[in-house]
């Protein structure tokens, strides 16, 4: 590798170190060895995190002339690179400031902050650095160009790109709702509760809050588990999404994949509206489906 921290003077956004790492390393190979990137950007060493109830951690001076990852050794690959990154990018974003001088903590709350806006400085914080690991960790030119060969909405394309990037599931889940073209929402599920939800910015607003059941009529309470992936089929958008006065629900269809230890991921396809008048469309959601579906063949 050639790109050094002098590369990335001038910006301090995820965003904008992302661009000037992968401008100093163009052929940035996937998955991105986030360990020797870690060290080439003066990370001195990765070690074992010996705090309980931490994901990670960084010791480093004053003026960040060098530092120390922390990782829980417990956690799985997937996770620890994730760590990796979020700890890398406390190191480069230089507004950021730990708690305890010279040393950051990282939960795994932390782990899942991605309010950038948010004004809670130290939560504000912890989302850069969520945003700048899954960057650095799916780049945006190579997520873009997988995203491209994936074709419609699928939880088995969730898994391909969390193979392809070696990611989590979850990091994958969220990237794939976020930038799949169509109106996509992906929940993250744990022994029959909503832990959290990802989706694109035009998919509608969920009823569904954090922290409360998988809605009864939900095709996850029929999913038999340690099946892999269930086919796509038509779901009740009331019970999933909010209604507004004088406007109908989209078209809903629901995917389910249960994994280990109570763990499910739910997609939710909403039917783009058509600008033809669909008063007279006599099609049933199935076939709706197939000829959505038909598109991307």
């Amino acid at each position: 590798m050639k790109v050094a921290r002098l590369d990335l003077d001038g910006t301090g956004s995820p965003m904008g170190l992302v661009t000037k790492i992968l401008k100093a390393e163009p052929d940035l190979p996937i998955p991105v060895p986030i360990e020797e990137l870690a060290r080439q950007l003066d990370i001195e060493s990765i070690t074992d995190l010996k705090t309980a109830g931490f994901e990670g951690g960084l010791l480093t001076d004053e003026c960040r002339s060098r530092g120390i990852i922390l990782v829980n050794r417990e956690s799985p690959r997937q996770r620890r690179r994730f760590t990796i990154g979020h700890e890398l990018g406390h190191f480069l974003i230089p507004t950021h400031k730990p708690v305890k001088a010279e040393q950051f903590l990282c939960s795994r709350e932390d782990m899942q902050q991605w309010a950038l806006k948010d004004q809670n400085a130290y939560f504000r914080m912890e989302a850069e650095a969520n945003t700048f690991s899954a960057l650095i960790l799916m780049p945006p030119p190579a997520l873009r160009k997988t995203m491209g060969t994936l074709g419609d909405p699928n939880l088995e394309n969730v898994l391909r790109v969390a193979k392809h990037f070696d990611v989590s599931k979850d990091a994958a889940a969220r990237a794939y709702a976020e930038h799949h073209s169509e109106l996509v929402a992906i929940a993250v599920v744990k022994d029959g509760v909503v832990l959290r939800t990802y989706k694109g910015l035009k998919f509608p607003r969920l009823c569904v809050p954090y922290q409360s059941p998988v809605p009864l009529q939900s095709m996850f309470h029929r999913k038999a588990k340690n099946t892999g992936a269930s086919e796509l089929e038509a779901a009740r958008a009331e019970f999933w999404l909010e209604s507004e006065r004088f406007t109908k629900l989209p078209e809903l269809y629901e995917q389910v994949v249960h994994q280990r230890d109570g763990h499910a991921l739910i997609l939710l396809w909403a039917e783009a509206s058509e600008e033809e008048d669909e008063a007279g469309d006599e099609r049933t959601a199935k076939q709706r489906l197939r000829d959505r579906q038909s598109r991307w063949s």
